[in-house]
């Protein structure tokens, strides 16, 4: 019997209606970097998995990232329901209460769980991603630190770069390759002030040169030894080998230095191997070296800095289901492979969170050069075990406290300082160990 005009459109609007009622948005805050854009390219490939859930981007740059997304979840704003945040956030705001915990959503989703496999995930990273036995956010990329070096230049200098290098080795190597009159400059190290840019390297030097932020009574240890011996060293490298304008660079800047063949060496983070490694982007593409980022004199412990980008659904969001099944699909094995589909190598896949992606051979052949430097260098990097001496914090390069965010940012201020000539090594550590002492005392730490 033929259906008549009418009624099929009826059924039509109907099942539209329907469909439209089953539609939710979720609302994403992300940080403006080249990854999170990839991803924002592929969302087409989560809507062909998930057609009734809508994306909406709010993309903002790191600083303005960490204020909205704190005031918005602090506060129980609502406004975001996926969030972009930093492996030093995450165990603070689930403590705070601020976050879902991950862990349920995976026993209540067992389809999910299956096919994401929650154990591929590197352990050290999954680990610092855990509060309370439970996961609380999965992990977009995740980063270590080692050294790069311009073989061509080393080999000019008649020099080799041993596998492990020592800060007083990497000075002696900086010396022999510094050549500014041809623009050449013998090392690029992280100079802008802020706790995630050139307190980021230099806490990591701190930990190798035995010092810590604070003893197990939170007193602070910055009017040490150990930190004039590493702020010493830090201030003779990116001041007397380093670019002009070192001061003032951060990852982009010295990144750019590196790939136009101007720096012969630069430590910094692990994610930089691939586009150090892209002829496309890179005139060093075919004489870059790896290797372990330097230890100072006292210990290895903390030479690796640990960071990741991580996906969090935060607790006042009202699509916490939609949310998890974005967070699980942008973290998936699928995904990567996604992204080496879009970007036609697997190079510049994201980095530091499975291992199987370490393990997948055609990573493997177009990584061969980094790959295992890198994932070595992640599970080396322990946010609970980072210090010559015991401490009550964890984090590598950053005390994971709420305050330190300030704290840190201010006294990187007072490291460019040294490095500026505005104030002597001794001098920035006094302003140093005093503003320490007064979070801790204020914060409460101190008994």
């Amino acid at each position: 019997m033929p259906v008549s005009v009418k009624a099929l459109t009826s059924v039509v609007a109907t099942a539209l209606l329907l469909g439209s009622a089953q539609a939710v948005t979720i609302t994403i805050a992300t940080v403006d970097n080249g990854d999170m854009l990839v991803m924002q390219k592929l969302v087409p490939e989560f809507n062909k998995k998930y057609p009734n859930i809508q994306v909406k981007w709010v993309t903002l740059s790191e600083t303005d990232l960490r204020q909205q997304v704190t005031l918005d979840v602090a506060s129980g704003a609502g406004k975001y329901d996926v969030a972009t945040v930093g492996s030093y956030e995450v165990p603070i705001w689930a403590k705070n209460g601020w976050l879902n915990p991950l862990t349920p959503m995976f026993a209540k989703n067992t389809a999910v769980a299956s096919s994401y496999n929650v154990n591929d995930l590197i352990p050290g990273v999954r680990k610092a991603l855990t509060y309370n036995s439970s996961l609380y956010a999965v992990p977009f990329y995740a980063e270590s630190s080692m050294t790069y070096y311009n073989k061509a230049m080393f080999a000019k200098a008649g020099i080799t770069m041993p596998q492990n290098p020592t800060w007083e080795q990497i000075r002696s190597f900086a010396a022999k390759t510094h050549d500014p009159k041809n623009g050449v400059y013998g090392i690029c190290l992280r100079g802008l002030p802020g706790w995630g840019a050139n307190m980021a390297l230099f806490s990591t030097m701190v930990n190798t040169y035995g010092g810590r932020w604070y003893n197990n009574d939170w007193k602070a240890q910055l009017n040490t030894p150990a930190w004039k011996d590493a702020l010493n060293m830090y201030v003779d490298l990116a001041k007397n080998y380093g670019p002009p304008d070192a001061a003032t660079n951060n990852f982009n800047e010295n990144l750019r230095y590196m790939r136009q063949a101007k720096c012969s060496m630069w430590i910094d983070a692990t994610v930089a191997a691939g586009r150090l490694s892209d002829p496309a982007n890179s005139v060093i593409s075919k004489t870059v070296g790896f290797a372990n980022a330097p230890v100072g004199p006292s210990t290895p412990k903390g030479s690796n800095w640990f960071w990741s980008w991580n996906l969090a659904i935060p607790k006042s969001t009202k699509q916490s289901d939609a949310a998890f099944k974005f967070v699980t699909w942008a973290t998936s094995t699928d995904y990567i492979a996604s992204v080496a589909k879009l970007k036609g190598t697997w190079t510049g896949v994201p980095s530091g969170t499975r291992t199987s992606t370490y393990n997948n051979p055609l990573y493997k052949k177009a990584a061969g050069a980094f790959s295992g430097l890198v994932i070595d260098s992640i599970n080396r990097a322990d946010v609970n075990n980072a210090t010559k001496d015991p401490v009550p914090y964890s984090g590598v390069q950053y005390v994971a406290i709420p305050e330190f965010q300030a704290m840190g940012t201010l006294i990187g201020q007072y490291v460019n300082s040294a490095l500026t000539g505005k104030a002597t090594v001794e001098q920035a550590l006094i302003k140093a160990q005093s503003v320490a002492q007064k979070v801790a005392q204020d914060g409460g730490y101190q008994k």
